[in-house]
């Protein structure tokens, strides 16, 4: 009796060794806020969130996770510096680890990306600087004026670092196979290293060397913390997300990749210079190929990938891994469907930020049976 030919397999979906964690194919779901941690706590839909999206030997990102009570800036986005916090993770890193897959948790903080209504007794947001934004529009649709916020003193940047620490040592604690430092998209991390927004006068301002040193005291505070094997970060050089640019940011992007290399951190994340936003795919002259090339551990590749695109980028050798957020969170079993080439279901915008706990969430079809 003939067979039918065995499906050719496609770069994506090809395994991976990620220092040591074996990974059955190259898809991770990205970091995705989506704003249904009641009071900053993660809630038991989150349950069926993530385990949905996981695959055996897959690898999964949660949404940014604050690192303290200074650290929110939206609505409903969780913590990991609570007792209560930690418990409230545990179910959810169980059910993921359940399905054989591989869970890693960003740890954030937004900086000047706040209002004092998410602050600590109404205090104003801290900042590298003490420059404010101009009014944003926020996730959920509504425009909104960020407080001005504080310049760190020198002697409390340390304080900020031991934040960090505590928080990788808790996503430890709650099970979780290691963490995501978020340094990219305008918050905390990138606003010490972007010299339009980083304007200090101090051992943590000025030259490249100056505006990296509080990242890489975070990288190293965590690295020995947990382990470098456990850790990576998510960098977006080119990005100018909440005003946060830079003069160079080629430089500044190979100045980080080279300076992580003497760490020996798991991953590098980063976002291309092409970037899908609400409206279109913008496209940027540079690359991050440079970046790639020095980078010694994994590197990750995020920035409105397609099917198409994500298997170019692995085949050619641009990246090892590639992330994928809308089309994640639309379709949760995004890599079956990537390997059938089949159809695929359409996001609902108006529902990413919502506080439904099924609606925009866990509601969104399965393939059926093929």
């Amino acid at each position: 009796m003939a067979t039918e030919p065995d499906t050719p397999t496609i770069p994506l979906l090809t395994p991976y060794k990620m220092g040591n964690f074996n990974l059955s194919h190259r898809i991770v779901l990205a970091p995705l806020t989506r704003q249904r941690s009641y009071d900053n706590i993660p809630q038991p839909h989150a349950i069926l969130y993530y385990s949905q999206r996981t695959t055996q030997g897959g690898f999964l990102l949660t949404e940014a996770t604050g690192v303290s009570d200074t650290a929110q800036g939206l609505l409903h986005t969780p913590g990991i510096w609570t007792k209560e916090q930690v418990e409230a993770w545990k179910p959810i890193v169980n059910a993921v680890h359940a399905k054989g897959g591989i869970f890693f948790c960003q740890i954030w903080h937004v900086g000047r990306f706040s209002s004092s209504v998410f602050q600590p007794n109404g205090q104003a947001p801290i900042s590298s600087t003490d420059k404010g934004l101009k009014p944003q529009i926020r996730n959920d649709g509504t425009s909104d004026e960020h407080t001005p916020p504080r310049r760190l003193r020198t002697d409390e940047i340390p304080h900020i670092v031991n934040d960090f620490r505590l928080a990788a040592r808790n996503a430890i604690e709650a099970g979780f196979d290691g963490v995501e430092l978020h340094g990219a998209h305008g918050y905390l991390l990138e606003q010490f290293m972007k010299d339009e927004v980083n304007d200090r006068t101090d051992e943590y301002g000025g030259s490249i060397e100056n505006r990296c040193r509080f990242v890489l005291e975070v990288v190293d505070a965590v690295a020995k913390e947990i382990g470098a094997e456990r850790v990576g970060i998510r960098l977006s050089p080119f990005a100018e997300h909440g005003e946060c640019r830079d003069s160079n940011p080629k430089a500044l992007g190979l100045y980080m990749v080279n300076a992580l290399n003497k760490y020996n951190i798991l991953y590098c994340h980063m976002v291309q210079p092409r970037m899908k936003t609400a409206l279109e795919v913008v496209q940027c002259p540079h690359s991050h190929v440079p970046m790639r090339k020095a980078f010694k551990g994994t590197f990750i590749s995020a920035g409105g990938y397609n099917r198409e695109d994500g298997n170019n980028a692995v085949a050619e050798n641009k990246t090892d891994l590639v992330t994928y957020g809308r089309l994640f969170l639309a379709n949760p079993d995004l890599p079956k469907r990537f390997a059938l080439d089949a159809p695929l279901n359409k996001y609902q915008r108006d529902t990413f930020y919502t506080q439904d706990p099924v609606v925009g969430y866990t509601d969104y079809p399965f393939l059926q049976c093929q």
